[in-house]
């Protein structure tokens, strides 16, 4: 693991300005859902096939420690937005599809949240606008509710198919007729939704050629509800076949012990056929924007970035995939809720096929992107600009942290986190207890060794305590006469 030091932020700072000619073009693929081992770079042995993601990333720099900066969508997406921990703008659960809901409730009430992106907030589409490029958006939006809250209104020029929701839960779904407001030209029937964000993508990429341009492809995939091309789902029946796996609920399926003490169902096999076709789908999709790329003549002049928005959904809404070794999944704070395929291809900077185990999270983004395009970061922002690991150097930056004071509809405990060098602590916001793993010996979080390393425990502790204090973090609230757990400095306040 190499060494990382501290910094809380970055400001970029570029001494002679960027010509028009000089700036790269930036593609961002943003999967929705997508493990950690879900693609090929990440898992020799996975089911599923993702031939131009695993190409992409022998073009480029692989992470094998990059996070999302929460375990559910709408609060990663904020940050990678933004720069921003989602605490800072208060932003630490999913939105809801309109403005009555306050999140679930458990054992205690959860913590109040914003449910939008504020319009004050500097995006990475308003940054890079500024500095003259042409900004597109395809696909899941999902930060904030109405028109007054959809991508048009926070910097991009293009938007197809971003909205309130947080799935494609209108028309039929990932085929046409979609029903979808921000898609104005129905398809014909029958059309697969990935297919057609990547068509819109490869389109705004020729017509902007000539100028900078940010291409941000949000996939609705591989998001519930389940649902794949038919040639697809059967191609994975007859590879299951010949390679014997027989998927059974019961050797598929084990149990993790999530709030408030409920036992949590979680899928320990990747076999799950129509997910599998649905992330080859998105796959097939990127593999044709990259060709785009590649026919115009703008490989050598485009960043590319790949992630996903959280972990794999393995412990509820169907079980579809498996995280493992990992444990845990969307909604959990282990590291198969917020751990992320990461890939970044940054010509001129990047080697191919480089590999980097320093952590990084989705805050990241933002800095990296921004100043590749010469513009100045504002120093609220929280993430790093990368450029320099990019370069095979290293990252000023001792910790990563996570705040998620919510019930998940996964299962998953409200918690926080910070992730020191190979040391991950956990705490639960239900009783206050913390965990301790080193992530180097115990990838699945199975050990904790908070008893053998009380100093460790109290150092780190108190630095996630400082850090929730910066970012005037809120908690759980009481629910029925039960007194909820709070940090002690904040009963100061």
């Amino acid at each position: 693991m190499k060494k990382l030091f501290t910094i809380l932020s970055f400001v970029g700072v570029s001494l002679m300005p960027i010509s028009a000619a000089e700036k790269p073009n930036v593609v961002v693929f943003l999967v929705d859902d997508l493990g950690y081992m879900d693609i090929g770079a990440n898992n020799p042995n996975c089911f599923y096939e993702t031939p131009n993601i695993d190409a992409l990333a022998k073009s480029g720099m692989l992470f094998t420690d990059g996070y999302a900066s929460c375990p559910v969508c709408s609060p990663s997406r904020v940050s990678m937005l933004t720069g921003k921990y989602p605490t800072r703008i208060g932003t630490t659960h999913l939105f809801p599809g309109n403005k009555k809901s306050k999140g679930k409730s458990g054992t205690y009430n959860p913590a109040p949240f914003l449910a939008e992106l504020p319009l004050e907030e500097t995006t990475l589409a308003e940054a890079l606008k500024s500095e003259g490029y042409a900004t597109f958006f395809a696909g899941k939006w999902h930060l904030g509710y109405g028109p007054d809250f959809r991508p048009q209104k926070q910097g991009f020029d293009v938007n197809i198919g971003g909205h309130d929701r947080g799935g494609p839960y209108t028309g039929k779904k990932y085929f046409a007729p979609y029903n979808n407001p921000e898609i104005k030209e129905e398809g014909p029937a029958g059309e697969h939704l990935p297919a057609r964000l990547g068509k819109e993508t490869s389109q705004f990429i020729i017509e902007n050629k000539d100028t900078p341009f940010l291409a941000y492809l949000s996939f609705y995939s591989v998001h519930t509800p389940l649902m794949g091309r038919k040639d697809l789902i059967g191609k994975y029946k007859e590879k299951a076949k010949t390679l014997g796996i027989k998927p059974s609920k019961e050797d598929d399926l084990a149990q993790v012990m999530g709030a408030s003490g409920k036992k949590s169902q979680i899928r320990t096999k990747q076999t799950h056929f129509t997910y599998a076709a649905m992330v080859e789908a998105m796959d097939i999709a990127i593999g044709s924007v990259i060709d785009t790329i590649k026919a115009e003549g703008l490989w050598d002049n485009t960043i590319i970035v790949f992630t996903s928005d959280n972990g794999g959904l393995s412990t509820s809404e169907g079980l579809p995939t498996s995280n493992k070794p990992l444990n845990g999944g969307k909604g959990w704070m282990f590291d198969g809720g917020i751990r992320e395929p990461w890939i970044i291809r940054y010509p001129s900077v990047t080697t191919a096929g480089s590999v980097s185990d320093v952590p990084i999270s989705g805050i990241d983004l933002y800095p990296t992107i921004a100043t590749a395009a010469g513009y100045k970061v504002e120093p609220e922002v929280d993430g790093v600009d990368l450029k320099p690991l990019l370069a095979g150097g290293e990252l000023e930056r001792d910790a990563i942290y996570w705040h998620y004071p919510h019930y998940s509809n996964q299962g998953g405990i409200p918690g926080g986190a910070i992730r020191m060098g190979d040391f991950k602590l956990l705490e639960n916001y239900e009783d206050g207890s913390v965990a301790l793993y080193n992530l180097k010996d115990d990838i699945g979080e199975l050990n904790d060794l908070s008893k053998l390393y009380p100093e460790k425990v109290a150092e780190m502790r108190a630095q996630l305590h400082t850090w929730y204090e910066s970012m005037d973090a809120k908690f759980l609230e009481s629910k029925g006469g039960k007194e909820a757990w709070r940090p002690a400095y904040f009963d100061k306040k």
